[in-house]
């Protein structure tokens, strides 16, 4: 379904075998003061063969919780369907909600032991009452970091720079969201394995609020 980047390379290309069929994606995501947007563009590829072109790429772990998805598609599913389970037995034995920063543990773990045989770089992020809007970056190999904002995907090595240059610390709801959809809109610009629309999920204490915007409406700014 998608790929993610580590070491300049994306994860398609540092474990592909002959025969298998690389792809790809773009996904962001932006904590800021009160709760978290995440995004991501909707093609789903197998080399240059679109095989699905309004895909969902953000998954929703818990209530207020959330994680956007590049790798193999089979392999990310099966991860935030096991995190999700976990999340909610985790809940009912506590009697609390769980947070953000063990919703991205549990992934680590499931991803670092298993980081040989899967094909995956996800995006942790939500709200909770411990830390408000926060997320983690798991890219290829297990590596859990906890960011202010972060990239993934084949898309993203064109929209560093413009990431770089347009974030700032204390952005607020809207900002966010429009950085969100400006970044990935050019990341589905220049990357052949990005594409079809653009998927956002914000965050905060009392909603999810999600939107889309369409292909032929995207943001690419000045």
């Amino acid at each position: 379904m998608t790929g993610d980047y580590h070491d300049g390379k994306s994860v398609e290309t540092r474990h592909l075998r002959p025969g298998e069929i690389s792809t790809g994606t773009t996904i962001m995501a932006i904590a800021f003061d009160g709760g978290v947007v995440l995004g991501a563009d909707s093609r789903v590829s197998t080399g240059s063969y679109v095989v699905n072109r309004a895909s969902d790429k953000i998954s929703q772990l818990h209530d207020r919780i959330w994680c956007c998805r590049s790798g193999s598609a089979a392999d990310t599913q099966a991860l935030t369907d096991y995190v999700r389970h976990y999340l909610s037995q985790l809940a009912v034995e506590t009697g609390r909600a769980p947070t953000v920063k063990i919703a991205a543990h549990l992934m680590r773990r499931l991803c670092y032991e298993n980081k040989d045989m899967l094909m995956a770089g996800v995006i942790v992020g939500g709200w909770d009452p411990v830390d408000g809007g926060s997320l983690y970056n798991i890219p290829l190999g297990g590596t859990c970091l906890k960011m202010p904002f972060a990239i993934g995907g084949s898309g993203s090595t064109y929209i560093y720079g413009l990431a770089d240059s347009e974030w700032r610390d204390g952005m607020g709801r809207e900002e966010a969201l429009a950085l969100v959809k400006l970044a990935i809109s050019h990341g589905m610009a220049r990357d052949g394995s990005s594409g079809g629309i653009i998927r956002t999920v914000t965050v905060t204490e009392t909603e999810n609020a999600r939107e889309y915007v369409r292909g032929d409406k995207l943001p690419f700014g000045p």
